[in-house]
């Protein structure tokens, strides 16, 4: 892993003092143990904060996708001859790229907007997972080194292995390397473990009708609805999200339980044939709800209706804006 940052900051410096980005977005060292944020290099000095490790794990496609939308923003008051083009650089494993992907072929952006710095994954962290190992004990230090976590805490130092924590999005991965890339760094990831893809999902189609929506409604009752899931999504980018339109009200503002029902219902829909599987949903939870079992629910109905995985390919459009004349229409006549 130590190359590969060594070769991630060589390149990330190369691209800025060579004027090929104005700005790279990839992950920086955080302020807390076992912990990468998020960061935004424009000086190619700067460079030299880059990390790639297991603690890596938002998908950075939400922030490309801000950035130019924002500098997109800037530019609309400016005389036509003297706007800027800003060009970002990502740092991008298969999930990103998998996002970039949705985004160009949904026309936030254009190609020649985004330069993606490739980089093997073989997952991250779940910080549930991690405290779980721990009985819930605080982090004082830590660092993830080859395939184990080395945890210090009040009590000793501990090893624990890293497929042990790794996130259930990591686990099953399907595309653990870039779809996508200007540039690869390092060697492809080995595979994860695609066979099992949709066990879980399985497991909830088998229960009967009202068991899945007890199950449903005992996820939901944990929400609080601070909308951490939505905000962390690189495909929830509407400027008005539909929770905060008055004409219509669609979500009430209370603390009615259908109204978080709807909320997480009509945002699981607006994911159909986009969700990556990154996980990011999940991970930034608060009260743990199980996000993720639904999404792989409608991403397995989109494959096996429409033979489509989200993002995988620049060629395959997404089912819902392309039409073919074998679409199946069952649902017209079958509700």
């Amino acid at each position: 892993m130590e190359s590969i940052e060594k070769k991630l900051r060589e390149e990330a410096k190369l691209l800025l003092a060579e004027k090929r980005v104005d700005v790279i977005v990839g992950f920086e060292k955080g302020t807390l143990p076992l912990v990468a944020t998020p960061c935004f290099i424009e000086n190619p000095d700067d460079a030299e904060k880059l990390v790639w490790n297991a603690c890596c794990t938002q998908n950075l496609a939400k922030f490309v996708h801000d950035v130019l939308s924002q500098h997109r923003a800037s530019q609309v008051r400016v005389k036509p001859e003297d706007r800027k083009k800003k060009v970002v650089g990502v740092v991008g494993r298969g999930c990103a790229t998998r996002s970039i992907v949705l985004h160009l072929q949904e026309k936030q952006y254009d190609r020649d907007d985004v330069v993606i710095i490739g980089v093997p994954c073989t997952g991250y962290i779940d910080y549930k997972k991690l405290s779980g190992k721990l009985g819930g004990e605080e982090v004082l230090d830590g660092a993830a080194e080859g395939d184990q976590i080395k945890v210090k805490t009040a009590s000793g130092e501990k090893a624990i292995a890293l497929k042990d924590v790794l996130a259930a999005s990591c686990l099953t991965c399907r595309f653990n390397n870039p779809v996508i890339s200007d540039m690869m760094i390092g060697d492809p990831a080995p595979p994860m473990d695609p066979d099992h893809e949709y066990d879980d999902v399985n497991a909830v189609e088998a229960m009967s009708v009202e068991e899945r929506w007890a199950f449903f409604e005992k996820e939901m009752d944990k929400c609080i609805r601070c909308y951490a899931c939505r905000q962390t999504c690189p495909s929830c980018y509407c400027k008005t999200c539909f929770v905060e339109q008055s004409q219509p009200r669609w979500v009430g503002v209370g603390e009615d339980e259908t109204d978080t029902q709807v909320f997480q219902i009509m945002r699981m829909y607006h994911m159909v044939g986009r969700c990556v599987d990154c996980g990011s949903c999940s991970s930034v939870c608060p009260m743990g709800v199980d996000l993720r079992k639904f999404l792989k629910k409608l991403d397995k109905d989109v494959f096996e209706l429409f033979g489509n995985r989200p993002g995988s390919s620049l060629d395959d459009q997404p089912p819902l804006s392309a039409y073919t004349e074998n679409d199946k229409e069952n649902f017209i006549f079958n509700p």
